[in-house]
């Protein structure tokens, strides 16, 4: 064995050493995805998200963002795939994986160093990467049908992140084969159709970025399909057969849900404020949507299940909360209760006293949706 290979070996071995559930191997470059990646974007598929845009001519090439770097170690981490489905999407009930891996990465990076020199760089989901390629290429998996990257012994309940180092190591086969087959379960069982054709994602349509990723209000037709999710989804992963046979239970301490995350009540998470809020989500990836963006699925959330003990919060929210955002969306959810009493006077009083345009047009379409379902 050469002393590169004799390193690589050791690497990996110091990668599950620390805690990941999967390392490879890979030479940055050109990435082999790069063509797809454009056509998701000139498809406007990215939604909202313009540093998608910004940042594409680095994706593109995977030795652009930090000068020097050549070879990948690509690691993956399990979250948990046989935890209960619930309101929150799996990955976001521990703490904050993206702080938890740049730690990983950052003892990697030490002991790299001090067994063979050189410099290092972690990637965790933030950087102009696109670490799903890399992972590909470092024999991890395969790209699913429904996006995400699947490892025949794990599924895709996994993070994916990479150390980039200046070293030049000797890489790992790539993963060639497509073992989905002929099955489209993932296709079928999202309920907004973004999976618009085989491992294409309209990101417009995708319940997880509708609840995490946008900053404005959700479009009406969607609202009704998001169901009770108030931070993510994982329907598509959790019809996989991959996942259904092979996904494994947390392992990693710090990915294990904390206790006032896993399934909220949405009524207690449009109560909170700002700084109950904080408090509650401190060191978690659901801090992500601020206050505003949470509130705001909780209001839909409850409009979905249109349970009548919500009114009351509904109401309330639709006529003080402070922001817009979450008296527009407590507004639509007063309308899916039709014609109860109680929901279309607090609509009523709510309109004599907006002066926002954008709530007032959510109220008035909310006593109109009221009103069509009482004849």
């Amino acid at each position: 064995m050469t002393g590169e290979r004799a390193l690589a070996t050791r690497l990996k071995a110091q990668a599950y050493a620390v805690g990941f559930d999967l390392a490879g191997i890979t030479r940055l470059g050109p990435a082999d995805s790069a063509a797809n990646f454009d056509e998701w974007l000139g498809s406007g598929y990215a939604g909202t998200m313009k540093w998608m845009h910004d940042s594409a001519e680095l994706r593109r090439d995977s030795t652009r963002p930090v000068a020097g770097m050549r070879s990948a170690l690509v690691v993956g981490l399990n979250y948990g795939g046989t935890l209960p489905a619930g309101s929150v999407a799996r990955y976001a009930r521990g703490d904050d994986y993206h702080r938890v891996m740049w730690d990983m990465l950052g003892t990697l990076g030490e002991w790299l160093h001090e067994a063979a020199g050189g410099t290092t760089r972690g990637f965790v989901d933030t950087g102009p990467v696109l670490e799903r390629d890399l992972a590909r290429r470092a024999g991890l998996g395969w790209f699913g049908k429904n996006t995400t990257l699947i490892n025949p012994r794990l599924g895709s309940f996994f993070f994916i992140g990479a150390l980039f180092t200046d070293l030049e190591l000797p890489p790992d086969a790539p993963f060639e084969e497509d073992r989905c087959g002929t099955c489209r379960k993932c296709l079928d069982a999202c309920p907004t159709d973004a999976l618009t054709a085989p491992r294409v994602l309209d990101s417009n349509r995708c319940i997880s970025y509708l609840t995490i990723e946008l900053r404005d209000a959700i479009p009406g037709p969607l609202r009704g399909p998001i169901g009770e999710l108030v931070y993510g989804c994982d329907i598509c992963q959790d019809v996989c057969p991959w996942n259904v046979s092979f996904a494994r239970d947390v392992a990693l301490p710090a990915m294990a849900p904390h206790r006032t995350v896993a399934n909220p009540d949405p009524a207690e998470l449009l109560a909170l404020d700002v700084d109950a809020f904080r408090d509650r989500f401190r060191g978690t990836a659901i801090t992500r949507t601020k206050r505003r963006g949470l509130a705001r699925n909780a209001a839909v959330a409850m409009g979905n299940r249109r349970n009548p003990d919500d009114v009351p919060a509904l109401a309330r929210a639709t006529a003080d909360d402070p922001e817009p955002l979450v008296r527009a969306h407590a507004a639509w959810a007063l309308g899916r209760f039709g014609a109860d009493p109680l929901a279309t006077g607090a609509l009523r009083s709510a309109m004599a006293a907006e002066t926002d345009a954008a709530v007032r047009a959510e109220i008035a379409a909310a006593l109109v949706a009221a009103n069509e379902s009482s004849t």
